[in-house]
């Protein structure tokens, strides 16, 4: 399994990659894995300023529907718009071309409470 080193991880399955003030998020291997198939993603929250642990969307794989928790507090900037016809892409490139959802930081100091790769990593062992 893949846990890139320079991305942020959450314990609901969630990894950061932070670019400045601007964050995208997705959802991991371990996650998409567990899910199977990703056949849809609903997210309804684009412009909205929300808080850590608000629930920001849904995926739906074949098996299930999941939702997906704000990892800290911020505006959802954009949805990443390749998923409404390759929603697949969350499988085949979880850490790409699959992230989910652009946000703005509303405090920086919100990242020093997400898990490095190696904690993720022993979360999920």
């Amino acid at each position: 399994m893949n846990f890139p080193v320079e991305l942020k991880y959450t314990k609901d399955h969630e990894w950061l990659k932070v670019e400045g003030d601007i964050v995208y998020v997705g959802i991991t291997s371990f996650a998409q894995s567990e899910l199977g198939d990703i056949v849809y993603v609903d997210i309804d929250t684009e412009g909205e300023q929300l808080e850590k642990e608000e629930v920001f969307g849904s995926v739906e794989a074949v098996k299930t529907v999941s939702d997906l928790f704000m990892p800290i507090n911020g505006e959802v900037l954009e949805f990443n718009s390749k998923l409404e016809d390759n929603p697949e892409l969350i499988n085949n490139d979880p850490f790409g071309e699959g992230w989910i959802i652009k946000i703005s930081i509303s405090n920086v100091l919100d990242l020093e409470n997400l898990l490095s790769a190696e904690d993720y990593q022993a979360l999920v062992s």
